[in-house]
């Protein structure tokens, strides 16, 4: 009897336990498996695709998007709906068959995770069902690089025009955003104070007509920085200066008065540049003080070398020179009563001199000119080239006229006129005879 008890109730445990098993594996299956589930997906991101398809055939690009994301509602098996969130999923437009610029509205496609067949799911209630969005043709074109300095130069010095270098760049992009950028801009320096020439690499900002900035996010740019330089230059004055012949024929710097208009001129230039020059601008011409008889006035253009800029807008000089005190005369001499002295002439020649009477005018005070005598005035030249070159017939020899016995005196010409000269031939030495 015990052993038929025993033996039922191991059957009632078997099948109690057999029950217990079957029912746990239907909750599974109605609650998980076959038990549908709706989710909502926020913020999922818009991806295209063929952007590099149409770019590469037809030079098109795709810009401003309506959206970059989407949302919807799925509905499917719950244990695959509850496994997935947003950012699981895409969707995806292909843009890769268009051929033309425009505005364009394509629908997407929703991809979802690997191992997810969406035969399983139902997409319901969407945010949108399309996405808008322009399609650009891709061009380029150059522009010219501006801008400006926002710093200081100290005192005493002065900013010359920045320049830039590349002084124009290329941007690429689609045409509706290249179009509007008209130039590029360079702001530089700022809270700097300068005394000299300021370089550096910087970034810039694309510009349109009307001086604001272009959007960017599209556009590509041949150089993303470009060198900015401002020049700085050190401020001198600097006195304008002549030179002058020796002083001679009555000239001493205590009688001779030289006036400049302007005197002095203000320059700017690279401080190296500037160390080579003296405190004053030399003028090209040397002024010869036996050229004129008391007066001399002349205007010079103002030398100053390419790197150094003219500050003061004058570019000539006036020079006036007075010499004061002295008188001038004019001697007319007889060829026989004044000396000579022929450099190069041989021993068997002679000069033969066309004028008999020559005309110098001497300068110097009225005490000194009264003592002069034809036979204190020497005559010098020479000879050697002439001789040379003598054919028999005239010649003519600039000359040097000077009163060595008495040198506070001394032989000028008029302005403007000539130097002294002698119009003559060569002869034979007369040889004398013995009686």
């Amino acid at each position: 009897m015990k052993k038929k008890t025993s033996f039922l109730s191991n059957k009632l445990l078997l099948f109690s336990l057999s029950l217990l098993i079957s029912l746990s594996i239907w909750i599974y299956i109605t609650s998980v498996i076959t038990v549908e589930s709706t989710k909502t997906f926020t913020n999922v991101p818009v991806e295209l695709i063929g952007e590099d398809t149409i770019q590469r055939m037809y030079d098109l690009v795709i810009t401003d998007l309506d959206t970059t994301t989407v949302s919807f509602e799925i509905t499917g098996p719950k244990r695959i709906v509850n496994s997935m969130d947003a950012e699981d999923l895409v969707a995806q437009v292909d843009v890769g068959k268009l051929s033309r610029p425009g505005i364009t509205t394509l629908n997407y496609t929703i991809v979802y995770p690997s191992g997810v067949d969406r035969r399983d799911l139902t997409v319901g209630a969407k945010s949108r069902d399309s996405i808008t969005f322009i399609v650009s043709k891709i061009v380029s074109k150059s522009i010219q690089v501006t801008g400006g300095f926002a710093g200081n130069v100290s005192e005493g010095y002065v900013q010359g025009t920045p320049t830039f270098e590349p002084s124009t760049i290329t941007i690429s992009g689609p045409d509706v955003y290249v179009q509007e950028v008209d130039h590029a801009y360079v702001t530089f320096g700022k809270e700097q104070t300068l005394e000299s020439t300021y370089s550096l690499d910087t970034g810039f900002t694309l510009m349109d007509s009307e001086d604001k900035p272009c959007a960017t996010d599209y556009i590509t740019c041949s150089h993303d920085t470009i060198r900015a330089t401002l020049p700085v230059s050190v401020i001198r004055e600097l006195a304008i200066h002549v030179r002058t012949s020796d002083f001679s024929a009555g000239a001493t710097p205590d009688n001779t008065k030289i006036t400049y208009e302007p005197e002095t001129i203000r320059i700017a230039g690279d401080s190296a540049a500037l160390a080579e020059i003296s405190n004053m601008i030399e003028l090209n011409d040397i002024i010869d003080l036996t050229s004129f008889a008391s007066k001399y006035t002349a205007t010079y253009p103002i030398p100053l070398p390419n790197d150094l800029k003219n500050l003061s807008g004058a570019t000539e000089a006036t020079v006036t020179i007075e010499i004061t005190g002295l008188e001038t005369r004019v001697f007319d001499v007889d060829k026989n009563d004044v000396q000579f002295h022929w450099i190069g002439l041989p021993e068997n020649m002679d000069v033969d001199i066309l004028s008999d009477m020559i005309k110098i005018c001497l300068r110097g005070e009225k005490t000194y000119l009264d003592a002069v005598t034809p036979q204190d005035i020497v005559i010098e030249a020479d000879l050697s080239s002439l001789i040379e070159n003598a054919a028999g017939g005239y010649q003519t020899v600039v000359v040097s006229v000077t009163v060595p016995s008495i040198p506070e005196v001394g032989a000028i010409r008029d302005q403007g006129e000539p130097e002294y000269e002698l119009v003559f031939r060569l002869v034979e030495k007369k040889v004398e005879e013995t009686a």
